[in-house]
């Protein structure tokens, strides 16, 4: 499997806000918000794997600003880390006024995506290839946010099952 740099998968994707995605008061659905960013996700995951990816988790997520019908959405999209199998991928959303020119921080988001094989069992992924200090230190950093995730997992407690089997029902 070969390495590849960061840069073979970022992604910059832009779409218009029209009426089927606001409220009646013109404000964007923050769902639409968060669907731009998990599909700007997984395209750079599916361009670094060529595989079928699934986002495993999304990190803290602040809606900034508010997003209004006609606003230009701007998702701009890297891998920060990648492990083992799995990728943490960042997100930024950019809303600008067309009419303007006036651009806004909407959202930013760290998401993982794990890459599946033909079982739908995680597999191994391409390792990634850092060449600038920026690229360096998303990936320190990246690694950091894994280790906390990974470690407030395995510190929390199962809850039991949510359903409880019932047999002999009559």
């Amino acid at each position: 499997m070969e390495s590849k740099p960061v840069s073979d998968s970022q992604v910059e994707i832009a779409e218009v806000m029209q009426p089927q995605h606001a409220n009646p008061a013109n404000n964007v659905f923050g769902g639409v918000i968060m669907s731009i960013i998990d599909n700007a996700a997984l395209i750079v995951a599916s361009r670094h794997t060529h595989l079928n990816c699934v986002t495993a988790s999304v990190d803290r997520l602040d809606f900034l600003s508010p997003v209004f019908i006609g606003n230009l959405v701007v998702a701009k999209s890297s891998l920060n880390y990648v492990g083992k199998t799995s990728m943490e991928i960042g997100v930024r959303v950019e809303a600008e006024c067309l009419i303007t020119g006036k651009k806004a921080h909407v959202a930013s988001a760290y998401l993982t995506f794990v890459a599946l094989d033909e079982n739908d069992k995680p597999i191994i992924v391409p390792e990634l290839i850092l060449k600038t200090e920026e690229e360096k230190r998303r990936f320190k950093e990246g690694k950091e946010r894994k280790e906390k995730r990974v470690k407030k997992i395995r510190n929390s407690k199962p809850q039991g099952p949510c359903i409880q089997r019932i047999d002999n029902v009559s």
